[in-house]
């Protein structure tokens, strides 16, 4: 009987757990042709300042909501790519329409860590970043809509 308790507590849980959750983390590769008239939804993101062509750049889909935005483990899709100075293009598909924010991150020696004094970053809408946000703004400022087309956004990249 325990056990039918124990599993059916976890069944419920599992059933709880919000879909956004059961889609999140796909590590996809940048096809661009995804982002071709009618193929959406999809944000077709056009990245500018990259300072180096060194390491790589990380592009990450949340959705566009309070409890998701840059929460660990929360991201739907994410794309990484050898850095390119200058400007870098992505293809970022998205479940479905809806609300979104993008986060870029480029770990300028590929180490995989964050190195405030070196690597880059930016976000969907461009906010300023300071250190009273610590480099997270507040996803009111950075989400966008999706519908079932491509959407087309632009992320300046920020370095220290």
């Amino acid at each position: 009987m325990l056990k039918f308790a124990a599993s059916l507590a976890l069944s419920t849980i599992l059933l709880a757990i919000p879909v956004s959750a059961a889609t999140a983390g796909q590590k996809i590769s940048n096809d661009l042709s995804r982002c071709k008239s009618g193929n959406g939804p999809a944000v077709l993101v056009n990245i500018s300042g990259v300072k180096a062509s060194s390491g790589k750049i990380r592009v990450q889909s949340y959705r566009g909501t309070k409890d998701e935005w840059l929460k660990k483990g929360a991201w739907i899709n994410r794309i990484e790519a050898p850095a390119k100075s200058d400007t870098m293009t992505f293809c970022v598909p998205v479940p479905t329409s809806g609300t979104y924010g993008i986060a870029v991150r480029h770990d300028v020696n590929g180490n995989g860590k964050t190195d405030i004094s070196s690597d880059g970053g930016g976000m969907s809408n461009n906010p300023s970043i300071s250190i009273f946000n610590l480099g997270k703004p507040n996803y009111k400022k950075t989400k966008f809509t999706v519908g079932n087309e491509v959407k087309s956004i632009s992320i300046k990249m920020k370095y220290l």
